[in-house]
């Protein structure tokens, strides 16, 4: 019978299949080898007494992270509100580059629109975001607005939030899954020894699909990159790439840069500009520490 891991604590691991969730522990050579088993991990079982099970099979993984640490991931919602606290567009690049280097999909999930009163420049700025090609979807945890696209998105995916507190990620889960603490509450009850140790991912079944209940990408350091490969994770800047006086252009204090033209001529956001100098920065420094 094959499920998806939902969480391990204390040698026992937990697997969700279908509407079952089945208590495990595992087959021998698994223990001998100290297999390292992360929540979203797809195994195969075989039940035993009630609702107690083997673990025989572990699938191999197509991705796996270790902050947080998952397996499995088909996308990362990042969640920013839109007032209240006002979006930290640092932050939200910060995340993009992060989790592209993972080569999951991102998904910018944008709350709070019935208290948000847009300026042109604000609307500006995200239209910007879609003319990237990232999927961008607003969303009401009060007016119910945008629930349903998120809800269809999550469908049949495993997924994990990144944003920063306050944003309305655990009113949003409630919003998606009506029910969603009832619905989880037997995993709670058996995980309740690990549940608050970050070391600790637990998945949640939600609008069909599966949503770890963690932060997200907790450190927020820029992951191991050469300088000269940053660039290729703005996707702004992709269509003038190649195209600078030097092969060897960093964009930033060379002549002839087709980055700082586009930024000059509006065509690249000047803050996204801005991130990416304070990332190289941040790059370079690391090369010299090491």
């Amino acid at each position: 019978m094959r499920g998806i891991l939902l969480k391990g604590y204390g040698g026992f691991y937990y697997v969700h299949t279908e509407d079952q969730l089945w208590e495990c522990s595992l087959r021998g050579r698994f223990r001998l080898k100290s297999q390292e088993f992360l929540a979203g991990d797809r195994v195969w079982i075989s039940p035993g007494l009630g609702k107690t099970a083997t673990i025989e099979k572990v699938e191999p993984r197509k991705n796996s992270l270790t902050r947080p640490p998952i397996a499995n991931v088909d996308q990362a919602l990042i969640v920013f509100a839109l007032v209240s606290p006002e979006p930290d567009y640092n932050l939200l690049d910060r995340l993009l580059l992060q989790i592209e280097l993972e080569n999951i999909q991102p998904v910018l999930v944008l709350t709070k629109t019935d208290s948000w009163q847009a300026t042109e420049a604000e609307e500006k700025h995200w239209q910007a975001y879609r003319e990237m090609g990232y999927s961008l979807i607003k969303v009401s945890n009060k007016t119910g607005e945008g629930i349903a696209e998120v809800g269809k998105c999550l469908e049949g995916k495993t997924s994990v939030m990144a944003g920063p507190s306050g944003v309305g990620k655990s009113s949003l889960l409630n919003s998606l899954s009506p029910g969603l603490e009832r619905k989880t509450s037997e995993v709670g009850k058996k995980l309740k020894r690990g549940r608050h140790t970050t070391r600790h991912v637990e998945l949640m079944p939600c609008a069909g699909g599966f949503v770890a209940d963690t932060p997200g990408f907790s450190n927020l350091n820029i992951p191991p990159l050469r300088r000269e490969e940053l660039a290729g994770y703005f996707q702004d800047f992709q269509r003038f790439l190649g195209k600078c006086r030097f092969n060897s252009c960093l964009h930033d204090r060379e002549p002839d840069c087709m980055i700082k033209e586009a930024v000059t001529d509006g065509k690249i956001i000047g803050s996204r500009y801005r991130h990416y100098l304070s990332f190289l920065q941040e790059i370079m420094e690391n090369e010299r520490k090491y």
